[in-house]
């Protein structure tokens, strides 16, 4: 699902390039501040509110160290970065090994609670079929399954045809900031 997602990103986030002309990157990032509305220390949740209102709760594992610093009132920002890196591959190219790296976690050494946390993934797949009039994509992945998606931008699709290989690098980062 993930490496269906990241080529779903690719071709929704990148502009017309040549790809022969080598690997072609783009990153987006989503950054959101909430505040803590109410912390159960027993259970170990935390309540946020958004600057829209919108509530939710989340639980904070024994990995989060600095838990017991956390109070009412605090603001936290939540900066989602997600990154692609894609390469088209020549016929005959063997397909790079998936790889799923276990998730980085940097914390914070600050005066505040705060953590980066990473997860690199590499993928090839195999395109299937390019369907402009929709516009869509069929793909097929490492382990055989189809996957078909729409495609936002159409002229995306003049960069590919059935039977090219793609290469992904797909890398999600999480960073937590309390102010």
């Amino acid at each position: 699902m993930t490496r269906a997602l990241a080529v779903a990103v690719l071709l929704l986030v990148l502009p017309l390039v040549t790809f022969a002309q080598g690997p072609v990157t783009k990153t987006t990032s989503v950054t959101v501040t909430a505040t803590i509305e109410s912390l159960d220390r027993t259970a170990r949740s935390i309540t946020f509110k958004d600057q829209d209102g919108n509530v939710g709760t989340v639980f904070a594992g024994p990995e989060v160290k600095r838990f017991d610093e956390l109070k009412v009132g605090d603001k936290v920002t939540f900066t989602y970065k997600a990154s692609i890196v894609v390469k088209v591959q020549k016929p005959g190219d063997p397909a790079v090994p998936a790889s799923s790296g276990q998730p980085v976690v940097e914390r914070s050494t600050g005066a505040k609670p705060g953590a980066t946390i990473t997860r690199p993934q590499t993928a090839t797949v195999l395109i299937k079929a390019i369907d402009p009039k929709v516009p869509a994509m069929t793909v097929q992945t490492e382990d055989g399954r189809t996957v078909s998606f729409n495609v936002e931008d159409k002229s995306l699709l003049t960069n590919f045809k059935a039977g090219d290989r793609v290469q992904i690098t797909y890398t999600e980062a999480l960073m937590i900031n309390v102010q």
